[in-house]
């Protein structure tokens, strides 16, 4: 049977040919185009747009030619790819602003940090700056291996000389397949030094080489905040460093400030970040801007930023810092190719490599001379041994009938060789003069010494060293700048801002559209019940303080959101402003969202174990988790617990895991039970049901009842009063609780549960803002199903808002005035007159509803 004639198609396993493939494709991206050589510092478009310019004379001293000239040569020679993309690497190289020591010298507009890209190459000039020049210094003296283009047709170098470590001063990125590099530039000078002294002590450290090299410097200058960042990248070759913009706050001379950025994060883009700013204002993310313009000119960057006179702008900087990009991280990962395969690089092993390529280029020139000034020497002994015996060689040559027979003859008889022999044949008949005769021999003998000088280099490493010595020291005197990006201590290297600041006794205020401030603590008096009260800080006709807080400067002031999350900061990041300023919004303190609104805020001393957060929501469930759960807070604030649909997190206490709680509703209902009720839970868990509330009913309060303490109550009319916590006696969690209140129109429904020892002033606040003080002890004792007493009067249409205690010892003395008119307190005696108080049975449920607990995240 005739075998079936062959198909020509080869049948091959698909998946082993897509893995080979594609390493094939990866290794290829890896080496030919995405990384730097360690020597170097260049990947291949780079090195090629340099040695086309090289070949093309396009030096420093010469002038510019077009780059479109340049860029057809790079791909028509060496670089196969389009020519956007070797365009675009030359503009890069030509910015001042992305490369620390630009390679090419740009004629045209090259782009800017504005992000405008750069004219088409048929409009731009460039030529090869002073300092590429040192890259390709002794490239024409054997110092470095050629390989053949893509073609063929031409010689490329694998690598250039570099006379600078390029890798370190001017940085690279990329991305290859599966890895990527990110070098940040560095100071010619600090690079040098650190060469140098890798060169006198090859054992030196990672810590000696910080001495040198303190950190990157960007060519746009900025701050970078910390050196643990730096130290990790140099050790490891992988780190993280944060830069921050080079701002100046200006005071102008009616009090307002203004904001001044000169310098920006390198790789920042000036006007998307005007751009952000403004996005942030309209979104009212960012709220005290009143301009914002751009000012830079060819005199540098300026760009300015209004803030509003009751605004303060170290607050908004920070705020600044956090949204935008002026404060950026730049990761540091220093990944080039040594021998050809990529590898992570130390700070060490870079200055190593490039020691060692600095070694090899000062070996092979010096060969390179060697084999130069032996091959001349040779020529000029045969020339003298011809003019030691000019008349027998003259007498040779003129009875010889071919320049071959005259050759052989001189080889025969002087013992010349084939070299010399013919540069006696080729010599000038001026070269017998006696002046020509002398300068042959003291140029042989100045190559006796140069050739003696060589060969002493060859034999000894320590002068190849003082050789590279000399020639990088000749280089940063030519080409060293001053530092351009400061390195300031940050993290746990700086000083803690509460070491500086005095601890204080502080009021802190938050108002229901979210305008929070800090106040001293003595700024109010204490005053008689039913007084009129004292502006406590300027809102708008729609706002009004919500929250009030007695607190220190160092104390940790959690902050705790409808949303059931947290958010942290120290009493003396929050601003401090008059007392009829409207305050700081509080989104320029905490990344809250949108949809987030603040409906607790307590204050933490100390994270301890025996310590616990107990929570209620809107909807009576509770919950007990340990304190050091919510330790480390991020910036963008942490989830304190698990809420259900559509219920709201309304109030948090801080307690020892004894006590006893009481919760309070709008109603005027309230239970009392242990804490030990509800177990400890995980900090994103639920909880359990606290209170069984009835229909239409809601939490509007929730306490820590210690014994002889008394509950007090107060409604939205400006009515309360104290009752004994004997009254109210213990029960289990989940139930409906006992009345603790008689509502009637009259007083309006609860708007405060508070617990109370006699020790205490309470501070009321009414939606419009205005606030009294006043002893405890004033407001009066009754039962539980009373009414209560007036304790302010209230204007038309003004209710109670919210209700806080603060302690006695921060009272100035009653008689003490400060001739401020607003100080100035009317004082009334009051209603002392008892609500009706008719008693309504108590309501009870001893069923107890346990919701099941959800799983911590």
């Amino acid at each position: 049977m005739a075998e079936r004639p062959s198909s020509g198609v080869e049948e091959i396993n698909i998946s082993t040919e897509m893995r080979t493939s594609f390493l094939d494709y990866a290794m290829s991206v890896i080496v030919s185009r995405a990384l730097p050589d360690v020597r170097d510092g260049l990947k291949p478009v780079h090195r090629r747009i340099l040695y086309a310019m090289h070949d093309l004379g396009i030096t420093s001293d010469k002038a510019y030619k077009k780059s479109a000239r340049i860029v057809g040569d790079v791909i028509g020679k060496y670089h196969p790819h389009g020519d956007s993309a070797v365009y675009e690497t030359m503009v890069r190289m030509a910015q001042d602003f992305s490369y620390r020591y630009m390679l090419v010298d740009g004629h045209g507009n090259f782009g800017s940090v504005d992000g405008d890209a750069a004219a088409a190459m048929r409009y731009t000039e460039s030529r090869m700056s002073k300092i590429a020049m040192e890259m390709l210094r002794d490239l024409n003296k054997n110092t470095i291996d050629y390989r053949e283009n893509y073609d063929g047709q031409e010689k490329e170098p694998v690598v250039l000389p570099a006379r600078f470590p390029n890798l370190l001063v001017n940085g690279t990125s990329g991305i290859a397949v599966g890895m990527a590099t990110n070098i940040p530039p560095h100071n010619l000078g600090e690079t040098i030094d650190a060469v140098l002294a890798l060169a006198e002590n090859p054992a030196i450290t990672t810590e000696e080489l910080l001495e040198f090299i303190p950190g990157p410097d960007f060519p746009t200058g900025g701050i970078i905040l910390g050196r643990s960042g730096i130290r990790r990248a140099y050790e490891t070759g992988k780190g993280s460093v944060l830069i921050r913009s080079v701002v100046e706050i200006e005071t102008k001379p009616n009090g307002r400030e203004t904001i001044l950025i000169h310098e920006l994060p390198y790789q920042v883009n000036k006007a998307r970040l005007i751009e952000k700013i403004a996005e942030l204002v309209r979104d009212k993310k960012i709220d005290g801007i009143t301009d914002l313009r751009d000012e830079s000119d060819r005199n540098g960057m300026r760009v300015v930023i209004e803030v509003r006179r009751d605004a303060s702008a170290n607050v908004l900087l920070n705020n600044l810092y956090k949204q935008t990009a002026m404060q950026t991280s730049f990761g540091i990962n220093m990944l080039a190719l040594v021998d050809g395969h990529p590898k992570v690089l130390s700070l060490r092993d870079v200055l190593f490599h490039y020691l060692e390529h600095q070694k090899v280029v000062i070996r092979r020139r010096t060969q390179f001379e060697l084999q130069k000034a032996e091959d001349r020497a040779h020529i000029l002994e045969g020339l003298r041994i011809a003019l030691d015996h000019i008349d027998a060689i003259i007498a040779l040559i003129r009875g010889s009938q071919t320049a071959e027979e005259a050759r052989n003859g001189l080889m025969n008889d002087f013992k010349l060789s084939e070299r010399q022999s013919q540069a006696i044949l080729d010599m000038r008949l001026q070269r017998l003069t006696g002046l020509e005769r002398d300068k042959i021999e003291d140029e042989y003998l100045g190559l006796v010494k140069i050739i003696e000088e060589l060969r002493e280099i060859l034999a000894n490493d320590y002068r190849i060293i003082e050789i590279i010595r000399e020639e990088m020291t000749e280089i940063k005197e030519r080409f060293n700048d001053e530092r351009r990006t400061e390195i300031t201590t940050g993290g746990s290297e700086m000083f803690e801002d509460e070491d500086l600041i005095p601890r204080e006794d502080s009021v802190l205020t938050l108002t229901h559209n979210g305008y929070i401030k800090r106040l001293p603590a003595n700024t109010y008096r204490s005053q008689k019940r039913g007084g009129r009260g004292v502006q406590g800080m300027g809102t708008n006709e729609d706002d009004f303080v919500e929250h009030l807080l007695y607190t220190s400067t160092h104390d940790t002031i959690l902050f705790f959101t409808n949303k059931g999350k947290v958010y942290r900061k120290k009493g003396y990041q929050i601003p401090e402003y008059g007392r009829t300023a409207k305050g700081l919004p509080l989104v320029n303190l905490l990344e809250i969202g949108k949809e987030e609104k603040v409906t607790a805020v307590i204050r933490v001393e100390e994270f301890t174990e025996d310590a616990f957060f107990f929570f209620t929501t809107r909807d009576g469930v509770s919950k007990r988790t340990p304190v050091t759960n919510y330790a480390n807070i991020r910036q963008n604030g942490l989830i304190a617990i698990g809420l259900r649909e559509e219920d709201e997190l309304i109030s948090v206490k801080l307690t020892d895991g004894t006590k006893e709680m009481v919760i309070g509703t709008r109603n005027g209902a309230l239970i009392r039970f242990p804490e030990t009720d509800i177990r400890s839970m995980g900090r994103t868990a639920s909880g359990v049901r606290g209170i069984r509330l009835r229909e239409g009913d809601k939490v509007v309060g929730m306490e820590i009842l210690d014994p002889e303490d008394y509950v007090l109550v107060i409604t939205e009319n400006g009515y309360g009063k104290q009752t004994k916590e004997s009254e109210y006696r213990v029960q289990s969690r989940g139930g409906m609780g006992i009345k603790t209140c008689q509502i009637t129109d009259k007083n309006g429904p609860l708007v405060a549960v508070r617990t109370v020892n006699g020790t205490e002033d309470i501070m009321l606040i009414t939606i419009n803002g205005v606030l009294i003080r006043m002893d405890v002890n004033d407001i009066s004792t009754t039962g539980r199903s009373t009414q209560g007493v007036r304790l302010i009067r209230l204007s038309e249409n003004e209710i109670v808002a919210t209700v806080a205690k603060v302690e006695k010892d921060i009272d100035l003395p009653e008689s003490e005035e400060d001739g401020s008119d607003d100080l100035l307190i009317e004082e009334s005696a009051g209603a002392d007159v008892y609500a009706d108080t008719e008693v309504v049975s108590d309501e009870t449920d001893g069923n107890v509803e346990e919701l099941p607990d959800e799983t911590e995240e």
